[in-house]
């Protein structure tokens, strides 16, 4: 392969050798097997391309300063997925499998890792689609689960600095007893039209509001949000937000550093009252919030005037990325060493 720049990686998509593959069918999932073809081969009535049958994780391995690969949270990814399954009603893929297809998918394409300190680390998309052909609405008969992985960059290009963000009160992520809880592609392509208006207007992302009342806050289209006062963690309670791995990791890093953590409803008008603020995930760790800008209100709260990111979020950020390296003990049983 050409070498590659690991430093100018985007979050995007590089091919790599090979992925992992397991199919459902006759009510059972078949062991997992290697491929190297970037291509699926679908009936054109598969359920997932007409009913929306298909969920998704997203999870990262790193390669730490003494050279070892390291998977970050795979078996809470694994839980996440079959939540997903329950929720759109898909055969659940067993979390043995799926740590033995993520262990394999990282280490058959171990070139792709980038080296440490390059800024970089490498994506693992595990992906369960509904295969059978069908034209009624109902579950799949078949399942097809996948296992790709590319090397990326950071997914907001300014990397760990503040950015705007803005609340649009004419668009709704997800409905308040929908599938904002669970990981499928339809609550993404519901935020599009929202987010590119966003960049479009100069900012990384939309802060969505709950779309019961409009009152409170619910997350960014790619991320969970979280602010940060009187030495307090604070983070959304919400019957239409994903629960992130990441937020759920920074909580707990949160109460080790000695803040208080409440997870609840936070009303929009609390957002002048945040010393900090930021959107967690697995791809940005945590992107720090400089402004949010309610643009039906014609109000903007301030979390950084100098662009800077607030000590707690920069805190918090450099533990998170130190346990996935290596460089911090894992305390937790987070990581998976290959």
């Amino acid at each position: 392969m050409d070498a590659i720049n690991w430093s100018e990686l985007t979050f995007g998509y590089l091919k790599t050798d090979y992925n992992v593959r397991s199919h459902y069918r006759d009510g059972k999932w078949s062991d997992p097997e290697i491929s190297d073809s970037e291509f699926l081969n679908l009936h054109i009535a598969s359920s997932c391309l007409h009913y929306g049958q298909e969920a998704f994780e997203g999870l990262k391995a790193f390669r730490g300063k003494d050279g070892k690969i390291r998977i970050f949270r795979m078996r809470d990814n694994a839980l996440r997925m079959q939540a997903s399954a329950r929720g759109v009603m898909m055969a659940e893929f067993p979390v043995e499998l799926f740590e033995k297809a993520v262990v394999e998918a990282v280490k058959r394409n171990e070139r792709f890792v980038p080296p440490y300190e390059s800024g970089a680390s490498l994506y693992v998309r595990p992906l369960l689609i509904g295969t059978s052909a069908q034209v009624g609405v109902k579950p799949a008969r078949e399942y097809t689960f996948v296992v790709f992985v590319t090397p990326v960059g950071p997914y907001f290009k300014e990397g760990f600095k503040t950015t705007p963000v803005v609340i649009y009160r004419e668009y709704d992520r997800a409905a308040p007893l929908g599938t904002g809880t669970i990981k499928v592609g339809g609550n993404y392509a519901a935020s599009l039209v929202a987010g590119e208006k966003a960049h479009e207007n100069g900012y990384s992302a939309v802060l969505y509001l709950d779309a019961r009342e409009k009152k409170y806050i619910d997350e960014c289209g790619p991320a969970n949000f979280f602010g940060i006062k009187n030495n307090t963690y604070i983070t959304p309670q919400s019957t239409s937000i994903l629960p992130s791995i990441t937020n759920k990791s920074l909580i707990q890093l949160a109460e080790d550093e000695g803040l208080s953590v409440e997870r609840r409803s936070i009303p929009i008008e609390e957002l002048g009252t945040f010393e900090e603020a930021g959107m967690c995930g697995t791809a940005a760790v945590i992107s720090p919030i400089q402004r949010v800008d309610d643009v039906a209100e014609n109000k903007s709260y301030v979390f950084s005037a100098d662009g800077k990111p607030g000590v707690i979020c920069e805190k918090l950020y450099q533990k998170l990325r130190a346990i996935q390296y290596g460089d911090a003990p894992d305390n937790y049983g987070w990581v998976t060493v290959l």
